[in-house]
């Protein structure tokens, strides 16, 4: 008898044990330091790994309550939590980013989303799955009656224990909450300005379970129906002034074509990074004689959706909640009626030569008012015509995706709004091109060397397709504008401190390019004046429609105004801000202290317009804002 409760003795600080390697193992996956890590759970944060630890050991005492079985618990309880370490580990690599559950999305495409991992990762961590799952077995068979075998009565409180645990998490975030005085008390950093920073003291668990309710923005100080009001009348008559001089005053006479294309960003103007020959000569002479410069992303490694999110809304990724980290599914998804420039066209069409549900697209673009969606899940009229790889990639080449848009334009003699985003330049960067010759070499690179060589070939094929695809509009006669623009850069530039080169680093090549006929038709032009040098993906709008040379709506002549006088603003993961401000004339970093009083007060009229469309009264709704 002795000997038994001693076996269960030895379980229990096992069980704790384990509770407190793992704790140790998501921090590093945060941090990845181990120095860093072992000081951040022994020295300034403490509380927090301990309340980790804590909920981790609980989490495993309800496995071993539903189970009721020691070893088969126990592999449960790594196998989990160690594939969330490893996620959370390269999340934060690729794409400086912690895994939040917004991203559970992905579970949907679980195939898909292990086919962007390394393979030498996946083999490795099937192998160390399949140990810990044979080994339970063998343990459990020969060990497992010696363990503690639990009545039913307290396999029921203690498998209801961490589920009730977990779900206060729901108020995290709300003030006097119980959860949120226990947090507070273990010394929770409540970082606002940058969820990484954050995440780094409170170890991603706390951060993930944080973040199961999100708000979408704080509230703007000073908002209401009088002055939402007062901003409706002001850039009612900004547009009146605007519009004196637009000759066009019917978007639907032409069509107008947003082109997100993936990852495409120069890698010669990436600090420390140099390559043999110059992958994109095309578009860097598309770039010279049109409307083109600089965008300044949200994301570094991903984040493809929140990009297209912002230009299709006009509205800034950075003033939303730091929580709200995938706005297709966190805030989309729970809009009725959400404001997107296809409300201005009576024909608004998607294509995506990949899975229709990544990010949630199917049912986001439904909600936005798109008519056809072509991607690789649908069928019969509305599958893809063009499904074509280039020799040696994984995915639907970008000239396939063009010879479907070019069909798309063709089906509609009126204008019509098309949203083209690419798949060839994706992650994984393994594959092998034929007749590769692009060497890359350089600090910037790290051990990365033939990924970004492999990129780089891939960015060279863009180019060319790029070219041929702007060849055959002009043949076509009707008005058609091109927006181009890459989403970020990929997630390869590890010799590079994000810190130091935080704006290069955010910055890739856009243009806009208006066929012949539009420009024939005084229906769009060749070069911008102004400051369209470096813009972000909430002024695509009203570039383009000046491009077009079309009048506008109030919430357009407020984006106008934004992209005339405001800095360009992405979303921030370094620094202390959330918030990264650049100068459109010198391209350099600005903090919002240094702002003029001016500009000020434009970034917050934008503000409350954007909380009031998107979760406040929708005041501006009522008074034809967006009309």
């Amino acid at each position: 008898m002795k000997r038994i409760n001693l076996t269960y003795i030895l379980q229990f600080i096992f069980m704790l044990l384990s509770a407190l390697l793992m704790g140790f193992a998501l921090s590093y996956s945060q941090i990845g330091s181990l120095k860093y890590t072992f000081s951040t759970v022994t020295e300034t944060y403490v509380g927090m790994y301990l309340i980790t630890s804590l909920i981790l050991f609980l989490v495993y005492l309800g496995f071993y309550a539903i189970f009721n079985r020691f070893f088969y618990s126990t592999a449960l309880f790594y196998v989990f939590f160690g594939i969330y370490a490893i996620a959370n580990r390269l999340k934060v690599m690729y794409r400086t980013e912690p895994v939040l559950p917004s991203d559970l999305i992905f579970l949907k495409s679980f195939k898909e989303l292990v086919s962007m991992v390394s393979s030498k990762i996946v083999i490795i961590m099937v192998i160390v799955l399949g140990i810990i799952i044979f080994s339970s077995i063998l343990l459990e068979k020969f060990l497992g009656k010696n363990m503690l075998h639990m009545k039913w009565w307290l396999r029921i409180v203690l498998a209801i224990i961490p589920v009730i645990t977990i779900g206060s998490f729901y108020s995290a975030n709300d003030e006097g909450s119980v959860v949120t005085n226990i947090l507070n008390k273990a010394g929770r950093s409540e970082f606002t300005p940058n969820l990484m920073w954050e995440t780094n003291s409170n170890g991603p668990l706390i951060t993930f379970l944080s973040n199961i309710h999100v708000k979408v923005m704080d509230k703007p100080d000073g908002y209401n129906e009088a002055k939402i009001d007062s901003i409706v009348k002001k850039y009612k008559n900004v547009a009146t002034e605007i519009n004196k001089s637009r000759p066009n005053n019917d978007v639907n006479k032409q069509t107008l074509i947003f082109v997100l294309s993936e990852s495409f960003a120069d890698p010669t103007r990436v600090p420390n990074v140099k390559l043999n020959q110059d992958p994109i000569p095309n578009v860097r002479q598309i770039m010279k004689n049109n409307t083109s410069g600089m965008m300044l992303s949200s994301g570094y490694g991903g984040g493809t959706a929140n990009m297209e999110y912002m230009s299709f809304t006009g509205l800034a990724f950075n003033q939303f909640s730091k929580s709200l980290q995938t706005l297709y599914v966190q805030l989309v998804q729970n809009q009725k009626n959400p404001e997107n420039i296809t409300n201005q066209f009576e024909n608004k069409n998607a294509i995506h030569p990949y899975i229709g549900n990544f990010y949630n697209r199917s049912s986001v673009y439904n909600r936005f008012g798109f008519q056809t969606f072509r991607n690789t899940d649908s069928t019969g009229s509305l599958a893809l015509h063009y499904t074509d790889p280039e020799d040696g990639s994984q995915y639907i080449s970008d000239a396939s995706a063009y010879k479907d848009v070019a069909w798309q334009v063709n089906q509609i003699k009126q204008g019509q709004f098309i949203s083209l985003v690419t798949m060839q330049n994706h992650m994984p960067y393994y594959n092998n091109y034929q007749g590769n010759n692009f060497k890359a070499s350089g600090s910037g690179v790290g051990k990365n060397a033939k990924q970004v060589a492999n990129f780089a070939k891939g960015l060279s094929l863009t180019d060319e397709s790029t070219q041929s695809f702007l060849n055959e509009l002009d043949k076509i006669n009707k008005p058609i504008t091109v927006v181009f623009y890459g989403d970020h850069l990929p997630g390869i530039y590890d010799g590079n401190s994000m810190r130091k080169y935080n704006v290069s680093e955010h910055e890739t090549e856009y243009f806009i390019y208006s066929n012949k006929y539009a420009i024939d038709h005084n229906m769009g032009t060749t070069k911008l004046n102004g400051n369209a040098a470096i813009t972000d993906p909430n002024g695509f709008i009203p570039l383009a429609y000046q491009q077009m040379k079309e009048k506008v709506t109030p919430f357009y002549a407020l984006l106008i105004k934004i992209q005339e006088d405001a800095p360009a603003m992405a979303k921030s993961t370094v620094g202390n801000s959330e918030s990264l401000y650049v100068n459109r004339k010198t391209g350099k970093k600005i903090p919002y202290k240094d702002l003029t009083a001016s500009q000020k007060e434009l970034l917050n009229d934008y503000k409350l317009i954007q909380y009031d469309l998107t979760a406040g009264k929708g005041y501006s709704n009522k008074l034809d804002f967006t009309k």
